[in-house]
């Protein structure tokens, strides 16, 4: 019997459904689906309820037993589960830098024409290094943005290093942003396979790795603990060097007027105490500006 996986219906929701069928190694159905995230493209994400979006129909579908599994970008993914549906696995991250992607045949940005972006943690990051540039959000999924950007609407993009990667536009890429310069989302660069409890968790292990793990942890750790809004202004993005994690993150006040950067480490079994102990440590400081 084939084991059915539950993916949006983007290309690049298919293409890393089909990398996790293709690390799972046994006899497996797809079944895509479009989200209310997908179908909402004239209003930016906090308006209408945040990235949670892109995953309640995939929930409901494996809550009802119309599928087996579902993989999900995990940055895409609330930082609650909906009960009896855990997250069993995360894949070995991709690049997890954002880059920034020019229009076609353009050298250099075009001072008169906005930045896009997706995400208020972009955004408020986008506003400090490009000080003098419009910032203006840009929805739709890669292809459509990207055919936004090459129709005149924007200066340029900023995207996931990890989706472009994944879709074989990696030559779109002009700049790559260095994780301590523009801190990625929360879980940026890794698949999230999620299940049934009980069910199905030894074969989600085969794409389980323990960095990936240890890393996604302590940076969803680090926004539930300020509130857990995949659309507010945070940012988190934890590296493992031997069996100590390393995390550092960005925390934004309401108004966006404060944002205060900062880091700390702590063995890799205490991930989420130390996403947790982050956030405290940033939002004292914000609140003390």
């Amino acid at each position: 019997m084939n084991i059915r996986i539950g993916s949006r219906d983007s290309k690049l929701a298919v293409v890393q459904a089909e990398q996790v069928i293709a690390q799972l190694g046994v006899p497996c159905e797809l079944v895509t689906m479009k989200t209310t995230g997908d179908r909402i493209l004239d209003r930016t994400l906090d308006q209408v309820g945040g990235k949670g979006l892109f995953v309640k129909e995939l929930d409901r579908a494996l809550a009802q037993g119309r599928v087996d599994l579902t993989v999900h970008s995990l940055k895409d993914v609330p930082m609650e589960q909906p009960e009896g549906l855990p997250l069993l696995a995360y894949s070995a991250r991709e690049d997890a830098r954002d880059v920034l992607v020019l229009p076609a045949g353009a050298r250099e940005l075009d001072p008169t024409k906005p930045l896009g972006c997706a995400s208020a943690r972009r955004r408020v990051q986008l506003k400090r290094l490009f000080p003098g540039m419009q910032v203006q959000p840009v929805r739709g999924n890669v292809l459509t943005r990207l055919k936004k950007l090459d129709s005149g609407a924007y200066s340029a993009l900023v995207l996931a290093a990890a989706g472009l990667r994944r879709l074989g536009l990696e030559e779109r890429i002009s700049r790559y942003f260095p994780a301590e310069e523009l801190i990625p989302a929360a879980g940026q660069a890794i698949l999230a396979v999620q299940g049934r409890a009980g069910e199905y968790a030894e074969l989600a292990q085969k794409i389980d790795d323990p960095a990936s793990r240890a890393c996604a942890l302590a940076e969803r750790a680090y926004v539930r603990a300020l509130g857990g809004g995949c659309f507010a202004p945070v940012a988190a993005h934890a590296t493992l060097h031997g069996d100590t994690l390393h995390l550092r993150a960005m925390y934004a006040t309401e108004d966006e007027q404060t944002v205060v950067y900062g880091d700390d480490t702590a063995p890799r079994e205490q991930a989420e105490a130390l996403g947790a102990r982050l956030a405290q440590t940033l939002k004292r400081e914000a609140e003390a500006t």
